[in-house]
């Protein structure tokens, strides 16, 4: 049994939606999250938990995949539209690759696979925060929001790409890598570090999800995918971000 002191949350606790059309699972979630020290809402279909989402703010949806009226891809989608980035944790009881890499690319930042177990839910919970946190820690309100490197423009406020003024249209995981690389220029990171960083640590042996990602970034951004300018490899390494 988890020791609910260990999940408490000191001062303000945070607010988490739950999305799940299962009875049982949403009242097991409510109440392991609740005593953990968690202001907890439940919504039992797509439709409601996206109106619930968009209409309150939450620091963690936990969003079902198959849900009636709406299914969880579709409410990721819609939430991601927004410019406040809320952490959604995907619960699935499919198991294969293809349903958590789906769930990854419309915007989830992390998944589990039913059943899990209680321990493990509250492992992904408080790392979802501690990466928000560290995020929160990154912006000052000093920090330029702007970063410009030749044509291209990251609002990292507004999470708007342009490049030659024309807006390009990134998935939220697109988007994170490239602003973790254009925030460290010339930093040089391994597959397995951007995987820590951008979708955190739960996603460790999924190395090629990096690949496709860059792959795609750089037929996004690059005028020559073959002599990229902003994102380099680092043969035998990793990558890196242009200086």
């Amino acid at each position: 049994m988890v020791n609910d002191a260990q999940h408490r949350q000191i001062g303000k606790p945070r607010n988490i939606l739950v999305i799940e059309d299962d009875r049982d699972i949403a009242r097991l979630l409510e109440l392991h999250l609740h005593d953990g020290g968690y202001n907890v809402h439940v919504a039992q279909d797509g439709t409601t938990g996206l109106k619930q989402a968009l209409s309150h703010p939450y620091d963690l949806i936990v969003l079902d995949l198959m849900l009636p009226g709406m299914d969880g891809l579709e409410v990721c989608r819609n939430v991601r539209t927004k410019p406040n980035y809320t952490p959604i944790l995907m619960l699935t009881a499919k198991s294969t690759e293809l349903d958590r890499v789906l769930g990854l690319e419309v915007g989830a930042d992390d998944y589990l696979t039913k059943p899990f177990s209680i321990r493990e839910l509250f492992a992904r919970v408080k790392a979802l925060f501690r990466r928000m946190e560290a995020l929160d820690a990154q912006r000052t309100p000093d920090k330029q929001h702007l970063i410009q490197r030749g044509d291209l423009v990251i609002d990292a406020e507004k999470r708007k790409v342009t490049l030659c003024d024309n807006a390009i249209d990134l998935t939220a995981k697109e988007f994170d890598l490239l602003l973790q690389f254009a925030q460290h220029p010339g930093r040089v990171y391994t597959r397995s570090q951007l995987l820590d960083l951008v979708w955190g640590y739960a996603h460790a042996g999924y190395e090629h999800t990096v690949n496709s990602h860059i792959n795609r970034l750089r037929a996004k951004i690059e005028h020559d995918t073959s002599r990229p300018r902003y994102i380099l490899t680092v043969w035998g390494i990793g990558y890196s971000f242009s200086e």
